[in-house]
């Protein structure tokens, strides 16, 4: 019997090379396009919702660093992390919105809760680094031991 696949699995696998393994996937919010941080009773937004992600960063590095190269986005999106390469699909169909060479990512940073949502940073090779938010505390784990592995599977 073939095994049952979620559409984010279907999403994640989808568009790799011939031989690339999938070592984590989650979904996740890219902080530079949140648009406000949800709370127990609604949303933050405006002036405050903005100093906030400020306050807290959403990315560093300047122009030229590989996380300035991550386009503008909105909602959520689907990370994953293969033997190849680090990226973010969309969760429906699998479409590559931003992807690099894993080589380049050097960490996952878990960071302070906001409420709901759980928070981590992916710093790369040059220094600079993207926040993201996830639902799960397990995705952030998920992915902190994919990239501290050699891209071998069964991590």
């Amino acid at each position: 019997m073939p095994e049952v696949q979620s559409v984010q699995q279907q999403s994640a696998l989808s568009q790799l090379a011939p031989g690339e393994q999938l070592l984590s996937f989650g979904i996740v919010v890219p902080v530079k396009s949140a648009e406000g941080i949800k709370v127990k009773h609604g949303m933050i937004g405006g002036k405050l919702g903005d100093h906030l992600m400020h306050r807290y960063g959403a990315q560093s590095g300047g122009a030229q660093s590989i996380a300035a190269a991550m386009p503008s986005t909105s909602g959520a999106l689907l990370m994953r992390v293969t033997d190849q390469r680090i990226g973010l699909v969309r969760h429906l169909d699998g479409t590559p919105v931003w992807e690099i060479p894993r080589t380049w990512a050097a960490q996952v940073e878990r960071r302070p809760r906001l409420q709901l949502m759980a928070r981590f940073r992916v710093h790369y090779a040059d220094g600079s680094w993207l926040a993201f938010l996830t639902a799960r505390r397990r995705t952030i784990e998920a992915f902190t031991t994919a990239l501290n592995s050699n891209g071998t599977t069964g991590n």
